[in-house]
């Protein structure tokens, strides 16, 4: 049985592992939509089509919507079987 407030080398390495993941995640999306428009034109192809993208926010806008909604009935769903586990 697991003492109150403790945690296992397992559950920190969890926790550190997902945060990194969604920092680097967090990082990379910034660089892609406003770092990249500030630098100038260079010779890699893929630099190039993140600085050139006018279509961006039109997918990211009206995509958002259903994965909210389903991020939403996940949460609800994983409440209700915590509630009646």
């Amino acid at each position: 049985m697991k003492l109150p407030g403790t945690t296992t080398t397992g559950e920190l390495f969890w926790g550190y592992f997902f945060v990194t993941i969604g920092s680097i995640s967090f990082f990379g999306f910034v660089f892609a939509v406003i770092a990249s428009t500030l630098f100038p034109l260079s010779q890699n192809p893929l630099n190039q089509g993140l600085k050139n993208d006018r279509y961006y926010y039109c997918f990211l806008v009206p995509l958002t919507l259903p994965v909210i909604t389903v991020a939403v009935y996940f949460h609800w769903l994983s409440m209700k079987l915590f509630k009646h586990a």
